[in-house]
Order: structure tokens, then sequence, then C-alpha cells
């Protein structure tokens, strides 16, 4: 994203619609486009709480939608908020996701990773790209955007569970080793949890076919001023660099699948 050229128009709109899509998860739909593309991001303020990056879910040129799981105060209050209620938005920020004509992409989801990577297989099928669609979750009832997917013209669904509940049994990213050997996919795209998606990365290299990760970083401008966002060894910011990288560049980071920094920069290991 080249800063000079940003639009900082900060935006207040209301909920239009909210969707339970499972204990944990809401989507959130906008009625207004912000000509987001696949990948990109947005920061969210929630009045008397916080400002949030939150990834975008759908966006067609008339509304775009966000889902967020419950995971802590800012995303709690998120939840409680009502049809009608109003936030403030800004964006879309930072970089999507490349395909065109030609390309057989392996889509690859984690948790609620299945939103963003939802809105790259409704751009991708639109061009006529054909894609394999693989989602993975602890259990059957924390699946996300099945029913959406399963709509899709020229998308093959592959479903996997921790438990089994649906599905294989085991990872996604064992499933993601079978539909590599096949041979047809020429890129991989992933969202989810980064652990999940360093071995995406991992898995692919293997097969030798380049693959995109959607990174996830503590922001708090999202524009590339704040610094926040800084990948150790490197200075590069998510923000502006990313989200969306490769797994060519991030394979040699040292915090790569292995620890994520908080608000006041403390490691967390995963």
């Amino acid at each position: 994203m080249d800063i000079a050229n940003y639009d900082s128009r900060f935006l207040i709109l209301p909920i239009k619609k909210i969707i339970d899509e499972n204990s944990t998860t809401k989507t959130f739909v906008f009625e207004h486009s912000l000509g987001g593309n696949p990948g990109q991001f947005l920061m969210m303020w929630i009045p008397g709480v916080d400002e949030k990056p939150m990834s975008i879910a759908y966006d067609d040129g008339k509304e775009f939608w966000i889902t967020v799981c419950n995971v802590g105060e800012t995303s709690n209050a998120l939840h409680g908020l009502k049809e009608g209620d109003k936030v403030g938005v800004r964006g879309p920020l930072g970089t999507s996701y490349e395909f065109g004509k030609g390309d057989h992409l392996a889509l690859v989801a984690g948790g609620y990773g299945a939103a963003p990577m939802y809105f790259v297989a409704k751009q991708a099928v639109e061009k006529g790209i054909k894609i394999e669609f693989l989602v993975g979750a602890r259990n059957e009832d924390l699946l996300l955007y099945i029913d959406k997917i399963k709509d899709l013209e020229g998308v093959t669904l592959h479903i996997s569970t921790d438990d089994g509940s649906a599905g294989h049994k085991g990872y996604v990213t064992e499933v993601l080793k079978e539909v590599l050997a096949e041979g047809n996919v020429n890129k991989v795209f992933t969202c989810g949890p980064e652990v999940m998606m360093k071995v995406v990365g991992q898995v692919a290299d293997y097969a030798k076919v380049e693959s995109w990760l959607s990174m996830e970083k503590y922001m708090k401008c999202g524009i590339g001023v704040c610094g926040q966002c800084a990948i150790d060894d490197t200075g590069d910011l998510v923000c502006t660099k990313g989200p969306v990288m490769s797994w060519k560049y991030l394979q040699n980071l040292p915090e790569m699948g292995k620890y994520h920094r908080d608000a006041q920069g403390k490691k967390h290991n995963f």
C-alpha cells in the first residue's frame, strides 16, 4: 500500500444485519462498499472500546461483511451490538491475494480464516478458476461458511476436523498434502492460526507450489505510521507489506510460527 495515496476517510456505518455463524462467531453486514479485495483488512472502531484490524470477508460493490470470533474485549463488545448500531470503519488496507485465468488454487482455511478465503473463492470462480477449498476446525460445530462454499460452482470442498466429527479426521494440512500430490494446483493461499499456516507453507514448498499467507499482528494505525506491527529482524510492517505475504519471504523470519508480540511488545510463544 502506498501511504501517500491512502484514502483516510473515516466512516460511521450502521450494522445492516448480524448472522450467527456458530456459538462463537458472527458475521456483520454493512450496506456500503469499501472497494476491498480478498486478503485486505479494515480498521474497525467500537465506540468507547477500541479500534482493531479485521479481515474483509466479502465486498461485492454493494455491501461488505466481516466475520468475527469472540476472543477478546473488542470482539466481545462487537458481539454485543445490535442491528442498527453504528461503528467506525477505515479501509480497505493492506495487500491482497493475486490470481488470474488459468490458475488452479488451493485455499486452506483454519477456523474463522474460512471467511476471507471465501472472498477469494467468490471472485475466483467468476473468472472460471478451479478451486480446492480446504476447511479445518476442531469439530463440526466450529466449521464456517460450509453452505456458502457448497453454492460456488467450480469449487471442490475438503473438510477436516480434529475429532473426526466431519470429513477427514486430523489436520487440514494432511488433506493439503493429498491435494497437492495430484499435481494440478499451482498456487496455495491460506488464512488461519499462524502455526497452521507455517505448516501449509512447508507442505506447499515440499510440493514445489508457491504459497501466500495472511499474517496477523498487533496493529494500532494500520497505515504504517505507528510501527507496532514491525516484523522482527526486518523492520517491515505487516499492515503495509502484508497482511498477504509469500512463504518465500516468511519462511526465513525468526518469529514465524514461533511467537507473537502483544501491545507492549512482549513475546508470547504459540
